[in-house]
């Protein structure tokens, strides 16, 4: 018995373009039919397929380290510390309108005062300097803040005693307003038996009014000469002498200093404060 296979034609289009035109190129399948018994035979002819033949689009991107387009600038503390350089810091170096400055510029750091006084002792006193101008490869700093060390803080804080505390906004000479943070604990008299030292709510207050006028009278100066009061705690030190006859007090510091507000930029008075004599020129007098 012969049975008889039908032609089958399959025509597969490829997806039209972008534009909307049909493409021309096709693959065509074609059935030979035979009465034989024998299989059919298939025949294919490839087309170009173009969006096959592409690879993905961009390709790899070139892989570039971004330290090759960074740059060393050495940091600069003002003439009140003795040793004047702070450290290093990275930035991306001058690309176009895109400066190198700008980006320094603004930059708040933060040093310890044993690095910059070359004292073990003051370990424990944080100093932050903000960069308020580049000149050649040095950053020019200026006072920024201070604090105390946290297990500092914690070290002092003990039982059977009170702690007092004083916050105070204060305008130097120079037009900076700062913030201080004063921080006090009493003490037992002498020939105390009692082993509590716990002061009473008016002798507290006495002793806060007290704070506020001595951080008010030792902030009537330029910064640059608080800073010289607030780096050996010569305020702290003002602060317990006069309230001894209210309560005794110990450990007195100023354990935080924020600068709030800062004047408009002079570029002579940082010049001053960056140049290499630390001693005062003295004030002009009248002649006679």
């Amino acid at each position: 018995q012969v049975h008889a296979t039908p032609v089958v034609g399959v025509l597969w289009h490829r997806r039209k373009r972008k534009q909307g035109a049909a493409s021309s190129s096709s693959f065509i399948v074609s059935c030979s039919s035979s009465v034989s018994s024998r299989p059919s035979t298939f025949i294919m002819a490839v087309g170009k397929n173009k969006k096959l033949m592409k690879g993905k689009k961009g390709g790899k991107k070139k892989i570039i380290d971004p330290f090759t387009r960074k740059e060393w600038y050495d940091i600069k503390a003002p003439n009140v510390f003795k040793n004047r350089q702070v450290g290093k810091t990275l930035v991306t170096r001058t690309i176009g309108t895109k400066l190198a400055s700008a980006g320094l510029k603004g930059r708040v750091l933060e040093a310890c005062v044993a690095d910059l006084n070359s004292d073990e002792e003051q370990a424990f006193l944080q100093i932050r300097l903000r960069v308020e101008d580049v000149q050649g490869k040095h950053c020019l700093t200026n006072f920024h803040g201070m604090r105390l060390s946290t297990d500092k803080v914690k070290g002092l804080v003990r039982k059977w005693q009170s702690l007092i505390e004083a916050t105070m906004d204060v305008k130097t000479t120079d037009g900076y307003v700062l913030r201080l943070f004063c921080i006090g604990f009493t003490k037992k008299r002498n020939n105390q038996v009692k082993s509590t030292s716990y002061a009473q709510t008016a002798q507290i207050r006495r002793i806060r009014r007290r704070m506020f006028g001595i951080m008010a009278r030792e902030s009537q100066c330029e910064l640059k000469d608080l800073v010289t009061k607030l780096v050996p705690n010569t305020i702290g030190k003002k602060i317990e002498k006069r309230c001894t006859g209210i309560y005794p007090l110990k450990d007195v510091y100023i354990r935080k200093v924020k600068v709030i507000k800062t004047p408009k930029f002079d570029p002579a008075k940082l010049m001053e404060m960056h140049s290499e004599s630390r001693h005062d020129a003295g004030k002009k007098v009248a002649r006679q």
